[in-house]
This record gives structure tokens, C-alpha cells and sequence, in this order.
């Protein structure tokens, strides 16, 4: 069954969920009683996008690694493959096309949106020097993926999903425990 979080009915298109065979269930996979998809371009699909059909992967699954204090953590059966987004690149609507750029979440505030910050530099010819400037990219992100500010994201460019939103999160990767990844006061 599909996490619900809106009041309508979330279900996924192309997918029937009232099979009467009460035997087993149908794999999942394109056909199965859920729909993921290969995105191509090196990108593996995440294993929170897929359901997992046994019982060993759903051991697997749960365990996720260790935090600093050495212990495992469990993970709740709402991120095994459960979630609905049409706009999620391995289990929606949308197809990744155009630019793949790379960047640090800056803020992770809004609902399966993420505000991407680039670093780059400027020449200045005048002075024969360089200046830093940044952007901001806002992107999606799909429910399979845990982020907070400081990791590092890999997003590819997409259909326009909103007002402002262009691009949706391929991959992400987890920054250290460096204090969340902003700078932090250095004292004088």
C-alpha cells in the first residue's frame, strides 16, 4: 500500500491495485504493483524507489549504516519503496534531458524542494582578478533521498515542474561532520 500524506487518493498511473489473486503478489517493476524506471546516464536507481519484494531485502532495506554513536539505525516502512511523487525522476512522470551540474544543498526547508548553491569564479579584466559569486538552483527531491544542508547533490535538468523548479536530485552525497557544511564562526 502506498504512503498516503494528501487527502486525495495517491496512487501511481498504470498501476492496479485491486488485483483479486490473493496468491502472490506481483513483482515489482514496470508491471508490477510498482512502477520504477531506469534514468539512464550512470544514474543507478535508488532502492527506496523500488519496493522490495522479499523478505531478506526488506532486512536489508531497514538496516541503514552506522551514526557516530556506532549503532545501527532502523528505518521506518515508509521509506522502502511506499512513497508517491510524479515528479520523482525513478518512480514519476519526468524525464532527466539537458545539463547535469553538481552543487551543495544550501537549504532543505521546503516541502521535496532543495535550494542548490554553485560556487564559481569570475575574471575580471580590469583588474586581472578573479571574484567569487554563487547561484542558487532550486530542485526537486525525490522522498528516496535524505538530505541536509552541506551535502553534495549531482541534479539534472528536467521539464519545468513548477514556477521556478527546473531540475530534479540524481544523487546524493553525504558531507562529514563538519559542523553542517556552512562556514562556522573561526573566532578572530
Amino acid at each position: 500500500m502506498a504512503e498516503q500524506t494528501e487527502k486525495a487518493f495517491l496512487k501511481q498511473p498504470g498501476v492496479f491495485l485491486s488485483s483479486k489473486k490473493t496468491g502472490k503478489g506481483k513483482r515489482p517493476g514496470k508491471g508490477g504493483n510498482r512502477y520504477f524506471k531506469s534514468i539512464g546516464l550512470g544514474f543507478k536507481t535508488p532502492r527506496e524507489a523500488t519496493e522490495a519484494s522479499s523478505l531478506e531485502a526488506l532486512d536489508s532495506a531497514f538496516v541503514s549504516h552506522k551514526l557516530d554513536t556506532g549503532s545501527p539505525t532502523i528505518k521506518p516502512l515508509t521509506e522502502v519503496g511506499t512513497y508517491i511523487d510524479k515528479k520523482c525522476p525513478f518512480t514519476g512522470n519526468v524525464s532527466i534531458r539537458g545539463r547535469i551540474l553538481a552543487g551543495t544543498c544550501h537549504s532543505a526547508k521546503m516541502n521535496r524542494t532543495i535550494i542548490v548553491r554553485r560556487n564559481y569564479l569570475h575574471y575580471v579584466k580590469k583588474y586581472q582578478r578573479y571574484e567569487k559569486r554563487h547561484s542558487n538552483i532550486p530542485a526537486h527531491i525525490s522522498p528516496c533521498f535524505r538530505v541536509k544542508e552541506g551535502d553534495h547533490v549531482t541534479i539534472g535538468q528536467c521539464r519545468p515542474l513548477s514556477k521556478t523548479v527546473r531540475f530534479n536530485v540524481l544523487k546524493v552525497i553525504p558531507a562529514g561532520s563538519g559542523g553542517g557544511g556552512k562556514k562556522a564562526f573561526t573566532g578572530m
